[in-house]
């Protein structure tokens, strides 16, 4: 069917808002101005749209409407142009998202205690919306979710407003692949993947999409667009399992994992790198495997090869924990209650301050218990927010970086997350014992017998 002949079956002109966004005279709205929806309301600024962010906290809007991200990884100055520019402000208003045309739902969606999906923060944000809705909006669901949200959850919540998808008011799924650290790809130049359960709506969000990115993957349905989300993401945790089974097998027999994957890259085709560390974090990954795990129940089908993968990747942590044990005790006769850790990064990956679901905050509470003294270094992450999971580390600061110091205050550093410039050589020099999780280490040339792989 023709975007024509649905748009005269529409309860609204929907040729109308096809052409606002076209001619970039669209009010682009974005719930949640956090690390995905500050660089979607930069790039939709870019490619000369006028946005207004939403956002709960108002510490934040206060901060991004003086300029400032808050996001280490997002320059301030990306911020100030916007504001500067006159066509960006941000408020904690829900009110102000009536006038926008399209409105971006970029909000988090973690796991509750149990491992089970919370949508509640998507759920919030359908009523908030469905209270403000008008006839004419384009609404985006970006959340990572199970397939079956948007026209489960999202769509009977929005009609509660009384408007009908599809023929007042138009949904689509389009997943965030936000990459944040990563300065080969941004929002714009990052394939957008966009599925909606009716024409009209599938076209105003291709549309829309189109005008935001330099390419857009259209697929059926909602659902199928939120089944690539979680493929892609589950595809990495089972591979990263994968390696990290791998490197526990061939450290017994004393075989390097790192060494390994070097060597096999080199195959041309039929393989892919992948690499194994101190557990999974950030907000993908961790995550999204057990919200497909918990929606394929609802059809009877077992998902083993997903749930081992997850039991391998969350149980890593403390395997490292264990290896360092070990290492202290045939090194250093010494146990880990009493022992002097210095670790080395917090953040779930390098070169970002993001600390969601951080291995690193698991293995420092572990340490504690098993009675280590723990110090962190980590320029990115000055001092431990509060977070769900550990909010007795909240307030937690990190040390100077003083390596002739370190020698006399750690018996050991353990290495969690590889930033760049840091400079292990001193860190090497310094201590006679570090375990490296990342290969970190790679290219120390000097004192390479105190360094364990773990």
């Amino acid at each position: 069917m023709s975007f024509a002949v649905v748009t005269e079956a529409a309860g609204v002109d929907a040729m109308f808002l096809k052409k606002q966004i076209e001619a970039r005279q669209a009010l682009v709205g974005i719930v949640g101005m956090g690390y995905v929806g500050q660089p979607l309301a930069i790039a939709a600024h870019q490619k000369g749209f006028r946005v207004v962010g939403f956002d709960t906290d108002s510490t934040k809007v206060e901060a991004l409407n003086a300029g400032q991200s808050r996001i280490q990884t997002i320059p301030d100055t990306h911020i100030l142009a916007m504001r500067q520019g006159g066509r960006f402000h941000a408020t904690g208003d829900v009110e102000g998202l009536s006038r926008a045309d399209v409105i971006l739902i970029c909000v988090p969606t973690p796991l509750t205690r149990y491992r089970e999906p919370d949508l509640s923060f998507v759920e919030h944000t359908s009523r908030a919306l469905a209270g403000v809705a008008r006839p004419g909006q384009l609404i985006c669901l970006e959340s990572t979710t199970y397939p079956g949200t948007t026209a489960e959850i999202v769509k009977p919540i929005l009609e509660t407003s009384g408007l009908r998808i599809g023929r007042d008011i138009f949904l689509a799924f389009s997943p965030e692949r936000e990459d944040p650290g990563n300065p080969s790809f941004r929002t714009a130049n990052i394939p957008k993947v966009v599925g909606a359960d009716d024409e009209t709506s599938r076209e105003l969000a291709n549309a829309f999409y189109g005008a935001l990115v330099d390419r857009v993957i259209a697929v059926p349905s909602a659902a199928t667009a939120e089944a690539v989300k979680l493929t892609e993401n589950i595809f990495r945790c089972v591979n990263i399992a994968l390696v990290n089974e791998l490197k526990h097998i061939y450290s017994r027999m004393g075989i390097n994992i790192w060494d390994v994957i070097d060597a096999a890259s080199t195959k041309p085709f039929g393989f892919m790198p992948f690499y194994p560390g101190p557990g999974l974090g950030g907000h993908c990954i961790p995550i999204d495997p057990f919200y497909l795990t918990w929606k394929a129940r609802e059809y009877e089908v077992p998902t083993r090869f997903i749930e081992l993968a997850g039991e391998i990747n969350s149980a890593e942590p403390r395997e490292v924990v264990n290896a360092l044990g070990v290492v202290l005790s045939t090194r250093k006769r010494m146990s880990l209650n009493g022992a002097r850790i210095l670790l080395l990064g917090l953040a779930y990956k390098k070169n970002v301050d993001d600390l969601r679901e951080s291995p690193a905050l698991v293995i420092m509470q572990d340490l504690e218990t098993r009675g280590a003294k723990v110090s962190y270094f980590d320029r990115w992450i000055p001092e431990i927010p509060m977070t769900r999971a550990h909010p007795e580390l909240a307030g937690r600061k990190s040390v100077e970086w003083d390596s002739a110091g370190f020698a006399g205050r750690y018996d050991a550093a353990l290495i969690v997350t590889d930033h760049d410039g840091v400079d292990y050589q001193q860190l090497v020099d310094a201590l006679d014992l570090v375990v490296d999780t990342r290969n970190a280490t790679r290219n120390v040339a000097v004192g390479r017998e105190r360094i364990e792989m773990a």
